[in-house]
């Protein structure tokens, strides 16, 4: 299995949840660690929306935009055909 390595846009990266849950019940989930289960959704704000950034559009009313999801560590699709287009998408790099 080749090592994944994923560049998120300027480094900035929205949650609409923390790890407390997560905490609470004892789920290997809601947090980014090692030996954590490794999904993801990556969202930037949706093209044409009226916010500024992702945030701003979410505060706005608008769906986010999903560039990629991500299960146990594998790509499991890219840009969603089921929401807005993305902004960005996430480029996925094969590791070294």
């Amino acid at each position: 299995m080749a090592r994944i390595v994923v560049y998120a846009y300027r480094n900035r990266t929205f949650c609409f949840a923390t790890g407390n849950t997560a905490r609470i019940r004892k789920l290997n989930c809601g947090l980014v660690e090692v030996g954590r289960a490794a999904d993801f959704i990556f969202m930037d704000r949706a093209q044409h929306t009226a916010g500024k950034t992702l945030l701003h559009s979410v505060q706005l009313g608008d769906i986010p935009g999903v560039g990629m999801v991500m299960i146990d560590g594998m790509v499991v699709c890219g840009r969603s055909r089921n929401t807005p287009p993305a902004t960005e998408v996430p480029m996925v790099l094969p590791g070294q």
